[in-house]
């Protein structure tokens, strides 16, 4: 029987093949209580499980050396967990309270950790509670005596290269499980866009479709798949006319990647001659060659939340700099903008406590990004010095997150200030002319957007988080994604503001979010006058195409008739022939 599922396209393509069940260990344990003489033997037994998985973790990591950077970075994250003292001291606690099984108390720890995570607004963060659930069941897997990974059963005479992997949720130890096969796609019951799946996906340019939500129990064991990761569709089933529909679709795809390829050395020019620049999102010095291959033209965003989520301590100032250091001097002198981090308004961070120490949370939409780094200013001179140290290797451009406020601004240049003051001091050198951004990712930014243009030497329009703040939608969350509207009548009078106010200013200006990325809003965005695009390295060549075949004189004149219909109908039509 054939059926349709629905999900998030995480990682775009479509693939064709064969199930492939990934078996997952139940989290139901029993709660068992013990005689008192038995606590300090079931501590240990607890103590002993711990030790063997990160010894597990610490062979894999050492076997990552050919797999994609992003792998051997969420290892890094299951390590930091399994050496946090809320996964690892609290279980003990109650084990000695309440006399209880090693198991069962730490999936109350755990269930109390989830429920912390889920509360997180930052979505990278708030999605690290899949890594929670996967460390917990790993242990217990050591605990009920089924160590190891968790098993893959492939059907009988399947090529390796269509296979589809099904799974209620993938960690990394499942897939160093399978690294060395060629699969096609991953299908999952949860995570979301910012997940380790997805990312991992979109690392190997395959297809991924994830939160199907019960896929892992409809879904049977060498049945035929279609992955549609463009659509976040699966089929199952499918009947031969669907199949040979798809197979049409796959390999008009294929063709258009190598027409695409061909246009990777070809200036980006627009017909009636205007220079566009197309740079690449990154999240790890690892994802260097996969922007020049993409045909970037510079780093748009490095991402710098990564160098402090993948471990249980802080990075030092020489292990950042190395990073910053690695990225520049691998983009052989084109341009990286460096965004310092934005860990999002879940952590309290601490420099100068212990890595044990725990971190609180904070409420929605609270001390995030740039307000967290002015309130730590050890922890934000830091990476100050590292960014500024690796300037003199390149051309570096630091970007601040989340600003709203003057003062915000001055109090930030202040800082940068003190650090090359510092390094002065110490006769390091650095790039004293170093350009400093902001991102606008909040209405009042884009609203105020002058006191910025005063201030700084470039904007970086960052729509993700624009578009959610304008709209209050968390596009995680599956009850309001639909609601998600990057064509809001707001949410483009937001970006034209910024976009006209920075031209009139004489000040660069890009758009660093989603929304570069999408084909479909490509035109759109030059007739804004948008000039410099940053997006995910894969969709580069696609943009670039479309940009090719664009005539801004032609554009721009239809874009403002279109900026001033307020009908969410009207406007999705006048794309269709902006598009046409």
């Amino acid at each position: 029987m054939s059926f349709t599922l629905h999900g998030l396209g995480a990682s775009t393509g479509i693939a064709i093949g064969r199930a492939m069940l990934m078996s997952h260990a139940t989290l139901e344990v029993s709660h068992l209580t013990l005689a008192p003489r038995l606590v300090d033997k079931e501590i240990a037994r607890f103590d002993k499980a711990i030790a063997i998985v990160k010894g597990e973790l610490a062979t894999m990591k050492e076997n990552t050396e050919h797999a994609p950077a992003e792998l051997a970075a969420f290892i890094d994250i299951h390590t930091m967990f399994l050496e946090d003292s809320e996964l690892v001291e609290k279980p003990r606690e109650i084990i000695r309270e309440r006399r209880c099984n090693a198991e069962w108390a730490l999936v109350q720890q755990m269930e109390h950790l989830v429920g912390q995570f889920e509360q997180f607004d930052d979505p990278y963060l708030r999605e690290r509670k899949f890594d929670v659930i996967q460390v917990v069941e790993r242990v217990i897997k050591e605990l009920l005596g089924h160590p190891g990974r968790a098993a893959l059963k492939a059907a009988k005479h399947t090529k390796e290269e269509a296979l589809i992997v099904v799974a209620h949720d993938l960690s990394p130890a499942d897939t160093i499980a399978f690294k060395d096969h060629r699969f096609a796609s991953f299908i999952t019951d949860v995570g979301g866009a910012t997940s380790h799946t997805a990312i991992l996906a979109r690392s190997m340019a395959i297809p991924a479709v994830l939160g199907l939500e019960n896929a892992r129990a409809l879904i049977r064991d060498g049945e035929q798949l279609i992955v549609d990761g463009m659509r976040g569709v699966v089929i199952v089933n499918p009947d031969p006319r669907v199949l040979d529909e798809y197979r049409l679709r796959m390999e008009q795809l294929e063709l258009e990647k190598t027409k695409l390829k061909r246009l990777k050395s070809s200036p980006t020019v627009t017909l009636d001659g205007l220079d566009v620049a197309l740079h690449a999102n990154i999240e790890l010095p690892g994802d260097v060659p996969d922007a020049l291959e993409g045909g970037a033209e510079g780093i748009g965003l490095f991402r710098t939340e990564f160098l402090f989520l993948n471990r249980g301590d802080m990075p030092d100032e020489q292990e950042q700099f190395e990073a910053y250091k690695k990225v520049v001097k691998g983009m052989g002198g084109r341009p990286v903008t460096i965004r310092t981090f934005d860990l999002g308004n879940d952590k309290d961070l601490h420099p100068d406590a212990s890595a044990g120490d725990r971190v609180k949370t904070n409420p929605a939409l609270g001390r995030r990004a740039i307000r967290l780094s002015l309130s730590e200013p050890k922890m934000f001179q830091t990476q100050l010095r590292a960014i500024l140290r690796a300037s003199r290797y390149g051309p570096i451009k630091l970007l601040i997150p989340m600003l709203a406020h003057a003062h915000e601004i001055d109090q930030t240049l202040a800082a940068i200030e003190q650090a090359k003051s510092s390094l002065r001091g110490e006769k390091i050198a650095f790039d004293e002319n170093i350009p400093i951004g902001g991102m606008i990712e909040i209405p009042a930014a884009a609203l105020a957007v002058g006191i910025f243009l005063r201030r700084l030497d470039f904007l970086s329009i960052g729509t993700n988080d624009l578009i959610q703040y304008t709209l209050a939608i968390d596009r995680s969350d599956e009850q309001v994604a639909s609601l998600y509207d990057p064509l809001h009548p707001a949410v483009l009078m937001l970006l034209a503001h910024t976009i006209a106010s920075a031209e009139k200013a004489g000040v660069p200006v890009s758009v660093c979010g989603e929304t570069a990325g999408d084909p479909k809003l490509t035109r759109l965005l030059l007739g804004m006058g948008l000039r410099i695009f940053s997006m995910h390295p894969s969709q580069i060549l696609k943009v670039k195409s479309r940009i090719l075949k664009a005539d801004v004189s032609e554009i721009a004149p239809n874009v403002r008739k279109m900026l001033r219909l307020d009908e969410p109908s009207k406007l999705r039509e006048a794309l269709d022939k902006l598009n046409a």
